[in-house]
């Protein structure tokens, strides 16, 4: 995930204070029989299409959360073309068929669609419970998370991870995972600052060329 093109230092300080705050609320030890409050709630999501529902960001930005549609990958591949400098359309459109093959792994992919104005894609994330890969229980991975660079620091990335988590939790999982290159400080501070940490697993890597 790429956060070029927008205000760096603003984001930066932004991911390190709500890291800094998740770190500092799960440092307390809650109360015997307590249960931890979140920081913020879970983001409410219809999981059928035209039953969105409408959230507040930040800045008082609406947006609505729904599943993606086929007319939305088009919009998908033109906001990943813009952060990354590659244009995949047949990755995205493959991934968006994954969710309806029969017997594949359940898949969720889930977009933010500005409701101020009309049908704007303001970011989509992608995810899929993945069982029993090198022995590990089943958990949701999360494959692609991106926003609109003009629409960060609004909610949209939030909203989306934590409608994601909750669909995971539906399905019966209770792990969620991605992967973060680790020089790339600022999805990694994101991460963190939803409360995810480093995992039990270190990926391996050897060049064949």
């Amino acid at each position: 995930m790429s956060y070029q093109g927008c205000n760096i230092e603003g984001q930066r300080e932004y991911f390190m204070k709500r890291a800094a705050a998740r770190t500092k609320t799960q440092s307390r030890s809650p109360a015997p029989g307590a249960i931890a409050s979140r920081s913020r709630p879970i983001a409410p999501f219809a999981t059928r299409p035209g039953e969105a529902t409408p959230l507040v960001g930040a800045r008082k930005k609406t947006f609505l959360l729904r599943p993606a549609r086929r007319d939305d990958m088009a919009a998908v591949t033109d906001l990943d073309e813009r952060i990354t400098g590659l244009a995949k359309p047949a990755h995205w459109l493959e991934l968006y068929k994954r969710q309806k093959k029969p017997g594949h792994a359940p898949g969720i992919f889930l977009v933010a669609i500005d409701t101020d104005v009309a049908a704007r894609l303001l970011g989509f994330i992608v995810g899929e419970i993945r069982a029993w890969e090198f022995g590990s229980a089943p958990c949701g991975w999360v494959y692609a998370l991106s926003v609109e660079p003009g629409s960060r620091l609004l909610g949209v990335g939030e909203a989306l991870l934590e409608s994601i988590a909750g669909e995971f939790r539906k399905a019966g999982v209770d792990k969620m995972r991605t992967m973060v290159t680790r020089d790339n400080l600022l999805p990694m501070l994101f991460f963190r600052g939803e409360g995810m940490m480093a995992g039990p697993y270190t990926q391996l890597e050897k060049d064949l060329g």
